[in-house]
């Protein structure tokens, strides 16, 4: 059964705002992205339905931060957006959507990356796990939130990106984008 992805991202955002149309531009850019991976790769079996709402809701929490530059007035590290984002759809039952939130920041972050840097996120792994969490994960990396939403990063910006999150993480990038690339 399909999520009314609208109907839950209406439940926390105005419609029309610059927030609203940040959030939603966004994430169509990376549903569109996840969802091309999905259909060029049959053999990895991922639910396409699933990969569509996830990647819509993967940034929810994004309201919740505090992130002038793109619109979000909270009180929260914007790092942390993941974690608040799964919060937000566990509160409505979407339990294996909140999933994806919180494991998509870099290219997931381990416990040993959020301890050794010190940041204000839960002490576990936020490792992409189900395939849908990786291709959504890795899709992601591709568009901004604060330039041209729908242009896709060159992938050695890309690659930089995720490398501040440690090696490790530079590491799973590069092996997703060995399964992923299309």
């Amino acid at each position: 059964m399909a999520t009314d992805i609208i109907g839950v991202i209406s439940q926390f955002y105005e419609k029309g705002t610059d927030l609203w149309h940040i959030l939603i531009e966004h994430s169509e850019a990376v549903a569109d992205l996840a969802v091309r991976i999905v259909d060029a790769h049959p053999e990895l079996g991922a639910d396409r339905q699933f990969v569509y709402e996830g990647a819509m809701l993967h940034d929810i929490g994004i309201i919740k931060t505090d992130a002038a530059g793109i619109h979000c007035h909270g009180d929260k590290p914007y790092i942390c957006h993941g974690t608040l984002g799964a919060e937000m759809l566990r509160s409505l039952g979407l339990d294996r959507h909140a999933l994806v939130c919180e494991r998509h920041t870099g290219a997931g972050l381990s416990r040993e990356d959020i301890v050794n840097q010190n940041l204000p996120i839960p002490h576990k792994d936020l490792l992409p796990v189900s395939i849908e969490e990786q291709i959504i994960c890795y899709a992601d990396k591709f568009f901004s939130k604060s330039r041209e939403l729908r242009k896709p990063k060159e992938f050695d910006h890309v690659l930089r990106s995720v490398s501040k999150y440690g090696e490790e993480s530079e590491k799973r990038f590069l092996a997703m984008h060995e399964k992923f690339c299309i």
